[in-house]
């Protein structure tokens, strides 16, 4: 079922009527108005630099930091605020760990739905010839998947120099989960690091550090969690302490001329996004306000009515349309996708196109050459977006197919 209006009316922004935005999965849009006014208020009024004074606004900058931190901690079941650690977004997170945790004859598995930005940097590592790589299946095709077929198939792979399992929480084309909690604990069982990419699913999905067996957790502020851009989190357990990929100055240890050993200022060099990282607070606060499952609900609500609308069309195909998630995948016929949302965007709707930096998940799930068009779905979307895309899409496929 939707979200009650009653649920989002105090986090509801005014959009333009004929702006109908299904572009969620790359990032949020609107923001809830307690976001932009955080936003506002550090720039405003606690514009200091944490970490970077004892006057009164560095010491305002810090509070902000620091309360988002213990937000993440409540949110991800994360064991203490130390071990919160800020990055530029989900990208650099999962680097950061990556290349600060594995070393040279290391086996990684990652599964056939990956992002590139976990793809492209296991495989430079692969390229160079420090780590092994294998690819473990999702089944996300099959209506009939089961978390079993999942781990035999990464049983199957393992290794005995398997140093970690990195995957999606939620695959960024369509609603395709993961059995994170299974995976945790075999992890766990082969003294495995499970890491876990959760740019979709933050926000999403219920995910908890200690229940999910979870050594480190990659999310952004600006999708799910409906933050501002420039600012990611890496989430680590307590005991896991990567090597650094950037090193400067951190307000710390200023004479030394080595990063100091102790989390998060480890990691953290150089100055924080201070705004965005008040934004992500407020997002967070407006989250938990509606909470996860009710936005989880709503979410596959409208996938549900996105994809009965869209079955009544000769020659789309919706991919893996038994997974209900905030993403819904489809193409018309043999049109390149990106044609589709440029006529799509001529009814005032933001989609995307292409391939979705995904190429394994393409892949995996059959796309043709021109890629797809994805729908994103958010708080503020109702099943009146849908009804009005389903028009346009009745006027565009008449010109296409």
């Amino acid at each position: 079922m939707p979200i009650r209006s009653t649920c989002v009316s105090a986090f509801r922004n005014e959009v333009t009527p004929l702006t109908v935005y299904l572009d969620n999965a790359a990032t949020s849009f609107p923001k809830p108005q307690s976001v932009v006014d955080a936003v506002q208020r550090c720039m405003i009024r606690d514009g200091g630099n944490p970490g970077r004074g004892s006057h009164a606004l560095s010491a305002a900058a810090a509070r902000t930091v620091y309360a988002c931190r213990e937000e993440l901690c409540s949110l991800f079941d994360v064991s203490s605020p130390e071990q919160v650690c800020f990055t530029l977004n989900t990208t650099s997170a999962i680097n950061t760990l990556v290349k600060g945790v594995l070393r040279r004859g290391d086996h990684v598995l990652i599964s056939d739905l990956e992002h590139n930005a976990v793809w492209r940097p296991l495989h430079k590592l692969c390229r160079e010839g420090l780590i092994t790589l294998d690819v473990f299946r999702s089944y996300a095709c099959d209506a009939e998947r089961n978390d079993e077929a999942i781990l035999r198939d990464i049983r199957r792979k393992l290794r005995p120099n398997t140093k970690m399992i990195l995957c999606t929480a939620l695959s960024n084309l369509c609603g395709v989960t993961l059995p994170l909690r299974r995976i945790g604990t075999l992890c766990q069982r082969h003294g495995i690091l499970f890491a876990v990419d959760a740019a979709q699913g933050a926000g999403h999905l219920t995910l908890s550090l200690a229940k999910d067996h979870i050594d480190a957790l990659c999310l952004p502020a600006h999708k799910g969690l409906y933050g501002p851009q420039g600012c990611g989190v890496l989430l680590l357990r307590e005991g896991l302490t990567p090597d650094t990929l950037i090193e400067g100055g951190n307000g710390m240890d200023s004479l030394s001329p080595n990063m100091s050993d102790s989390l998060p200022e480890r990691m953290e060099a150089g100055t924080l996004p201070v705004p965005a990282i008040a934004g992500l607070c407020e997002g967070i606060r407006a989250v938990k306000r509606i909470g996860i499952e009710a936005l989880s609900a709503h979410e596959a609500y409208l996938h549900q009515v996105a994809r009965d609308r869209l079955a009544c069309f000769r020659g789309l195909t919706v991919y893996a349309p038994h997974a209900c998630g905030p993403c819904l995948l489809f193409s018309v016929a043999d049109r390149p996708s990106e044609e589709i949302c440029a006529l799509l965007n001529e009814y005032g709707i933001c989609a995307r196109g292409g391939f979705h930096c995904a190429a394994l998940a393409h892949k995996t799930l059959g796309t043709p050459q021109g890629g797809a068009v994805r729908l994103s779905f958010g708080m503020y979307n109702r099943p009146r977006d849908l009804e009005y895309v389903y028009r346009a899409l009745s006027s565009v496929c008449q010109h296409v197919i």
